[in-house]
């Protein structure tokens, strides 16, 4: 789904689960920024229809239906791109389930997902990346604890750790790699909730509401910018201070 060449001179960013969501918002974020962006994402019509929409805007985009888990294609689709500057984690899975009703499968499946696919895309990037490089995870606040979803948790906990550890493994090559840890935020997985549980969902958040994807994308790009590459090994929570406590809630 090339829609335009690559530029040599241009920062080039790779979003994973870059067609939905936070991954979508920040794709467009960073297309703002300037950066030529490369959406992957499972969703083909999906991702067809946002390079479509970047391009016709006048921005630099490039899409491909790849499973973030499927290491032949992710490392593919970087040895196209003349250059890898920043990658960006943002495909993930969540689904909700009560401790001790979670099959193996499932808990696998959500392990595969966000936490090896994070590790394959991130191990591809940063073995093509040159000194100043970023890589930037999305962890979420569950990796603190909660509710109905263990497999969620525990996945998002290990991306956090995941983070640090390729923080330390590659600060002497100048290569930063940090997260980004949201909050309840208002994205089709967490309005696959029914009304009444979304609705309570954000009576808990400290504003009211959930966060919008382009909150968090905010965040992304801060991260992104070769501006802040002397962070590093650093998590981020973007959560309206909900993970602060002292609120009663």
């Amino acid at each position: 789904m090339q829609a335009t060449q690559p530029l040599v001179g241009k920062e080039t960013a790779f979003i994973t689960g870059g067609a939905s969501g936070i991954g979508r918002a920040t794709v467009l974020r960073l297309a703002e920024d300037g950066f030529r962006v490369v959406v992957i994402d499972r969703n083909a019509l999906q991702v067809e229809a946002l390079v479509a929409e970047l391009v016709q805007a006048g921005y630099d985009a490039v899409g491909h239906a790849v499973d973030v888990c499927d290491r032949s294609k992710i490392s593919a689709l970087i040895d196209a791109e003349a250059r890898v500057d920043v990658m960006v984690c943002a495909a993930g899975i969540g689904p909700s389930c009560a401790f001790d009703a979670i099959s193996d499968e499932d808990f696998r499946a959500v392990l595969e997902v966000n936490v090896l696919g994070v590790f394959i895309a991130s191990q591809e990037a940063v073995r093509r990346m040159k000194p100043g490089g970023r890589v930037v995870t999305v962890s979420s606040r569950a990796a603190l604890g909660g509710g109905g979803f263990a497999h969620y948790v525990a996945s998002k906990a290990a991306v956090v750790g995941l983070t640090r550890a390729m923080a330390m493994d590659l600060r002497q090559r100048r290569i930063a790699v940090n997260s980004i840890a949201p909050g309840f935020t208002d994205t089709g997985m967490t309005r696959a909730m029914t009304p009444a549980q979304h609705a309570a969902a954000s009576a808990l958040e400290p504003a009211g509401r959930p966060a919008e994807p382009h909150e968090i994308a905010n965040a992304i790009a801060f991260l992104a910018s070769p501006r802040t590459s002397f962070i590093t090994g650093q998590t981020i929570f973007v959560d309206g201070g909900k993970s602060l406590g002292g609120l009663g809630l």
